[in-house]
């Protein structure tokens, strides 16, 4: 009887550590997408604060000549 309950729980411990290694995947899977949303979210609206006026400004200064 005992023989049995430890192969058991031999069975399980190994069940769990394959389950642990693909939660640690997972987790890292999901870490690294999260940082590249942020970098293709997040730089190009930081480079579009910087764009943006100097577009601006070189639109408007388009239209002084014309006056």
């Amino acid at each position: 009887m005992e023989t049995e309950t430890t192969s058991k729980i031999e069975q399980l411990e190994e069940k769990i550590d394959a389950i642990y290694d693909s939660v640690e995947k997972t987790r890292k899977y999901f870490l690294v997408m999260m940082w590249v949303s942020l970098a293709v979210v997040v730089l190009p609206a930081l480079g579009l604060i910087f764009a943006i006026p100097a577009f601006i400004n070189s639109y408007t200064a388009s239209f002084e000549g014309l006056l």
